[in-house]
């Protein structure tokens, strides 16, 4: 099946955002909806998805809040059913939520590790399959977009499961670009560095000193925003994209180079 390229082309694309409640998702939610997307806010906490969709300013029918828990397949399904029922079409699926942790390799706990691998890897494949499902329901093609990590390029010490999930995710977008490919399905996936998020902040504690280490690690010198991270996101959701798939994109200001 081709990619139906009048589809996406037309101002009635459909993007489906998970962990659009705060943060990169939250950057990526305004920056597709700006971009001329209906937008489904997806995130485990209902409250700060219907806070984005508030934030968007734009009438009730262009944006909605969907609960969502990706660590549970079923959940995943759901809420790109809700999406698909409200809007009538889907085009671009996000699969961006995700958890970090900072903790020495021999301390982490099989709990840590579950949840993590769940969320991290297993929203991802989750995410996949639900975009597939409803692409080939809508009789069309469409874009999967998949939140991998520096990372998930090279690991990172007190990182050890949560780089492990984001080599993974890499992995994991490589053989759906190749199997979907006959489908019309692309399979990308952006790799961020540091970001200026609450979950960042959280991880330095405001550490000044943690934070000008890792700054020299950054070839550009500085934090990223999330909206930095959003606008490749937003090149990968659009059509300048179309001959793209299989990839990793970092977006890390020089972090890594490959």
């Amino acid at each position: 099946m081709k990619l139906n390229n009048s589809s996406i082309l037309s101002k009635e694309r459909v993007a489906f955002v998970t962990g659009a409640g705060q943060g990169i998702g939250k950057a990526i939610a305004k920056r597709l909806y700006s971009d001329g997307f209906r937008v489904a806010v997806a995130d485990i906490s209902e409250s700060t998805a219907i806070e984005t969709v508030a934030e968007l300013d734009g009438k009730d029918s262009d944006a909605i809040a969907v609960h969502i828990d990706v660590a549970d397949r079923d959940s995943v399904f759901a809420a790109m059913d809700k999406a698909v029922s409200a809007f009538g079409d889907l085009h671009v699926v996000v699969n961006n939520a995700g958890v970090s942790q900072r903790k020495p390799l021999v301390k982490i706990t099989p709990e840590e590790f579950q949840r993590m691998a769940a969320i991290n890897f297993g929203g991802v494949l989750w995410g996949i399959q639900a975009a597939t499902s409803a692409f080939e329901q809508l009789g069309h093609g469409g874009k999967i977009l998949n939140a991998s990590s520096q990372a998930g390029h090279v690991g990172n010490i007190g990182a050890a499961v949560y780089s492990g999930t984001k080599f993974a995710v890499r992995g994991l977008t490589q053989a759906a670009a190749r199997e979907l490919a006959p489908r019309g399905i692309t399979v990308n996936a952006w790799s961020p560095g540091v970001v200026n998020t609450d979950m960042f902040k959280a991880a330095t504690q405001n550490n000044s000193d943690e934070i000008q280490q890792l700054l020299q690690s950054i070839s550009l010198a500085k934090v990223s925003e999330p909206e930095e991270v959003a606008a490749v996101v937003s090149f990968l959701a659009g059509d300048d994209s179309n001959y793209i798939t299989g990839q990793s994109i970092l977006v890390d200001g020089g972090m890594t180079f490959e």
